[in-house]
C-alpha cells in the first residue's frame, strides 16, 4: 500500500529531491573551499619564494649563496614537507644536481615540468622525498653578477591542504546530514499538516455511511472545497435515487395487488377446479410480487449512504408481537444483544430478515426461542445475528433443500416456504450470508452476518 500513498508519495519526492540538491551543494562548497584553501597554500609558498629570491645571491667568484630557513624551521628538518631548490645552468663538466637546497631536502632532488620561460611563473603539483606529494612555485630569475637565469622553486607537503579539506568536509557532512534530517521531519509535519484536509473528508464519509451525519459539513481549503460539494451532491443524488426507486416499487406494488385481489375475490365466490386453481395460482403470484417487490427494494437500498439500523429497536417490537402470536403455545422469546454494532442497512430489511428467521422458529420450537446478536470479529466489522430455538431441528441433508425457493419440508405447518429464501437473497444483496446449524438448544440455529457500522 505505500507506493500508493499520497503522503508516502510527496515525502520521497521532496525527500529525494533536498537529498540530491544537498549532496550537490556540499559538493560545490567542497570544491569552492579546496580551491580557496590551494589557492591559500600557493599565496604561502609565493610568499616563501619571494623571500629566497630576495636573500639570494652571486658572489664575486660566481658561487651561489641564499637564505637557509627563510624564517621558518622546516625548511631545516629534513624530509618535514617544505624544500625549496635553486638550479642553474649547467655547462659542460658541471657536477649535477641544483645548484642550492634547503637543509630539509637533504640529498633529494624537486623535479618540474619543464617549459618554464624567463620570467615565467608556473605552479603544479610532483612527488617528494618520504613519498609525499608537493605543491610547487616555480620561477625563473636572472640575478646580478651572473650572466645565467636561475629556476627558484618553493615546494609544500599538500597533506596541510588535505587535512583543511578534510576538516571542512567533516563539518560539512555532519551539518548537511543535521540539515536533512530536519528538512525530512519539517517535510513529514507539512505534508501531514497539508493533507489533514483529506482525512477530515475521509472522516466525514465515514460519518455518512454509518448513519451519523448526512452530509460533509466543515470549513476545508479552497482546493478542497469543490471535491466536498460534489460529494454532497452525490449524496443527495443518490438519496433521491433511492428514494424515486420506493417510489416506483410501491407503485408497481399498489398497481399489482388490486387485480390480483380482484382476481382471488371473484375465484372465492366461485366453485369448481377452476376457480380452486385460479385462486391457488393467484395466492402463489401474490407471494411472488411480495418477494420481487421486497428484493428490488432492498437493491435500491443496500448500498445507500447513511442506512443504519439499531438491532434492539427493531427486535424488541418483533419479540413482542410473536409472544402475541405465540402465546398460546407458550413459547418464550430470549432476546441477548452484546457489542456496540449497529446493522448497516435499512431497518425493514433487518425486520424482515430477522423477523423471517424468528417466525420460523417459533412455528417449530417446542419452548424456546432464543435471538443474538453479538460482534462476528472486530476487525471485519460484521455483525451476526443468531436464532435458535429447541424444536425438532433439520438433518444435514435437508438445510440445503430449505433455501430454496417455495421448498416446504412439513406441509402442516402454515407457510409459502419462502421465508428463507427470502432472507438469504436479502443478505447476500447486502454481502451477507445465511447459514443453518444445529442449535445447542436441540433444534435449528439460523446465523445471518451482516454488514455493521460502530454506534
Amino acid at each position: 500500500m505505500w507506493p500508493r500513498s499520497l503522503a508516502v508519495r510527496l515525502i520521497a519526492g521532496a525527500a529525494a529531491w533536498s537529498i540530491i540538491a544537498l549532496a550537490a551543494g556540499g559538493f560545490i562548497l567542497s570544491s569552492v573551499f579546496r580551491d580557496s584553501v590551494v589557492r591559500s597554500f600557493d599565496a604561502q609558498l609565493n610568499v616563501y619564494l619571494e623571500a629566497l629570491i630576495a636573500d639570494s645571491e652571486v658572489l664575486p667568484d660566481g658561487k651561489l649563496t641564499a637564505a637557509t630557513d627563510l624564517g621558518d624551521p622546516r625548511f631545516g628538518q629534513v624530509f618535514s614537507g617544505w624544500y625549496w631548490q635553486i638550479d642553474g645552468s649547467k655547462g659542460v663538466g658541471s657536477p649535477p644536481g641544483p645548484d642550492s637546497r634547503s637543509r630539509s631536502l637533504w640529498d633529494e632532488v624537486i623535479r618540474i615540468d619543464s617549459g618554464l620561460e624567463s620570467g615565467g611563473v608556473i605552479r603544479g603539483y610532483t612527488n617528494g622525498p618520504d613519498r609525499q606529494t608537493l605543491r610547487y612555485i616555480a620561477r625563473e630569475i636572472s640575478l646580478p653578477g651572473s650572466g645565467l637565469p636561475f629556476t627558484f622553486i618553493l615546494a609544500g607537503d599538500t597533506a596541510e591542504i588535505e587535512a583543511e579539506v578534510s576538516r571542512f568536509d567533516t563539518m560539512l557532512y555532519w551539518s548537511f546530514a543535521i540539515l536533512a534530517a530536519g528538512l525530512l521531519v519539517a517535510l513529514f509535519v507539512i505534508v501531514r499538516l497539508g493533507l489533514l484536509p483529506l482525512n477530515r473528508v475521509s472522516a466525514a464519509l465515514a460519518a455518512i455511511r454509518s448513519g451519523r451525519a448526512d452530509q460533509l459539513t466543515g470549513d476545508f481549503p479552497l482546493e478542497i472545497q469543490p471535491l466536498a460539494d460534489e460529494l454532497n451532491s452525490l449524496v443527495e443524488h443518490n438519496a433521491a435515487l433511492l428514494e424515486r426507486a420506493r417510489t416506483h416499487v410501491g407503485n408497481l406494488a399498489h398497481s399489482l395487488k388490486t387485480p390480483l385481489s380482484i382476481l382471488k375475490n371473484d375465484a372465492h365466490a366461485q366453485s369448481g377446479p377452476f376457480a380452486q386453481t385460479v385462486s391457488r395460482q393467484a395466492d402463489v403470484m401474490k407471494r411472488q410480487v411480495d418477494h420481487y417487490l421486497s428484493r428490488a427494494r432492498t437493491a435500491a437500498a443496500a448500498n445507500i449512504l447513511g442506512s443504519r439500523t439499531e438491532p434492539e429497536e427493531a427486535l424488541t417490537p418483533l419479540a413482542r408481537t410473536l409472544r402475541k402470536i405465540y402465546e398460546e403455545r407458550g413459547v418464550a422469546i430470549d432476546t441477548e444483544i452484546s457489542g456496540d454494532l449497529s446493522f448497516r442497512g435499512e431497518r425493514e430489511d433487518f425486520e424482515e430478515m430477522v423477523g423471517n428467521l424468528m417466525d420460523n422458529a417459533c412455528k417449530w420450537a417446542r419452548s424456546q426461542v432464543k435471538v443474538t446478536v453479538q460482534p462476528v470479529n472486530a476487525e471485519s466489522h460484521r455483525l451476526g445475528v443468531s436464532v435458535e430455538d429447541d424444536g425438532p431441528g433439520l438433518p444435514d441433508e435437508a438445510k440445503d433443500e430449505v433455501m430454496k425457493r417455495g421448498a416446504r419440508l412439513d406441509e402442516s405447518v402454515p407457510g409459502s416456504g419462502l421465508g428463507l429464501s427470502i432472507v438469504r437473497d436479502i443478505a447476500e444483496l447486502y454481502n451477507g450470508q445465511l447459514t443453518l446449524e444445529e442449535s445447542p438448544l436441540g433444534g435449528l440455529n439460523a446465523t445471518l452476518v451482516l454488514p455493521a457500522v460502530e454506534s
